[in-house]
């Protein structure tokens, strides 16, 4: 039985909610989870971070979205992110489950926070895949 974090942004609520779902199904059966909800995804690996160096944890759940628009935004976030988070993963030894949704619509975001496919349950099962690869080490 592990200590999870959940790390999710605020914004796209509605999406962010089935991601933050899925994964606790798959961690149901572990011995703490710890939902931190943050303003939006830019701000999930300065927290993730946090909640790493803690040691309060086993593993973290990183969740967002970002929904492509009409500026460059989306560039600089997605990857500001993504790699921001493989930085904490790496800095730390803690395992990171990747569950930032990078999508062009919203309609995409929805069918990949459904109960089919969730990404959030997908970056649960690699944190609790990772917990284990890492102590075999």
């Amino acid at each position: 039985m592990y200590r999870f974090a959940i790390v999710a942004s605020e914004y796209n609520s509605v999406i962010m909610d089935r991601l933050i779902q899925g994964a606790k199904r798959v961690l149901k059966n572990q011995k703490q989870i710890s939902v931190i909800r943050v303003p939006g995804s830019f701000e999930i690996p300065v927290t993730v971070k946090r909640a790493a160096i803690s040691k309060k944890y086993d593993a973290i759940i990183a969740l967002g979205c970002v929904v492509r628009g009409e500026t460059s935004h989306f560039e600089y976030i997605s990857s500001s992110v993504s790699h921001a988070l493989q930085q904490v993963a790496l800095e730390t030894g803690i395992p990171v489950g990747f569950g930032v949704l990078t999508v062009d619509t919203v309609q995409q975001a929805m069918d990949r926070s459904g109960e089919s496919g969730n990404k959030g349950s997908e970056a649960a099962l690699t944190a609790l895949a990772m917990i284990d690869v890492l102590r075999q080490i």
